[in-house]
């Protein structure tokens, strides 16, 4: 993949296992600090994990084994010194064939996931949406419900504190809305609903979106950007 900017294709090709040796130890470094990426990397397991049990098993050919014995013999009667070689060319082509036989089903069954993204991620498809700001392995922060039908976003304060002369701050942040996070508002009180936050904003790019609450002074944060802990969370179909 050519790049490797677009996170979100990058996560699903990383997961599917379509880069090649050196793109996938690129991403595997980059999953040890990237947070969003680790965010998409675990949205792309989780949907395409049905896809595994679509591959059959396939047997190989009958005389495969023949073929390769044979081939082995010829070369220990000719003297050829790349035996070896050749052995382990035909090891890699068995391998090869293999991982392509039990792949190809997954990937033609993924291939309209890869390809439809766009389309099936559109407001005809999933309309209800979660996303879980956790604070630790038993408790959450915060729970934010997304509605796409009505452009409704609600944010529900579960266990976050709130100290004395601070608020928390609601944003979003995608590549396509620009390098910086955008605000969607304060989260005040236990339950703020917000209508017009996300009205604006392509629904396949909420979709896809990293979300952050964090701790600002009270009104706000003063640079038009997170300045205090924040929590992050991506959204995940409500089915």
């Amino acid at each position: 993949m050519s790049g490797l900017t677009d996170i979100d294709a990058l996560a699903a090709e990383f997961v599917l296992g379509t880069l090649d040796a050196s793109e996938r130890a690129t991403v595997a470094a980059r999953l040890q600090r990237e947070v969003p990426l680790q965010q998409a990397v675990h949205y792309w397991e989780g949907r395409l994990a049905p896809l595994q049990g679509l591959a059959q098993p396939v047997e190989p050919p009958a005389n495969l084994m023949h073929q390769i014995e044979r081939r082995l013999a010829a070369a220990r009667k000719t003297g050829v010194q790349s035996i070896t070689q050749d052995s382990a060319a035909l090891q890699r082509k068995l391998a090869r064939w293999r991982n392509s036989a039990i792949a190809a089903g997954a990937l033609a069954a993924s291939l309209a996931v890869v390809l439809g993204v766009r389309e099936a991620n559109r407001p005809s498809a999933d309309q209800n949406f979660v996303a879980v700001f956790q604070k630790d392995d038993a408790s959450p922060s915060f729970v934010m419900s997304v509605d796409l039908a009505t452009r409704t976003l609600s944010v529900r304060r579960v266990s976050a504190d709130v100290p004395s002369g601070k608020t928390y701050q609601l944003w979003i942040k995608a590549d396509e809305l620009g390098k910086d996070p955008q605000s969607l508002g304060l989260v005040e009180g236990t339950t703020t609903q917000v209508k017009t936050a996300i009205a604006g904003i392509d629904p396949m790019i909420v979709q896809n979106a990293l979300f952050g609450v964090s701790l600002e002074p009270a009104g706000g944060s003063p640079t038009g950007k997170p300045t205090g802990p924040t929590f992050h969370a991506k959204l995940i179909p409500t089915l």
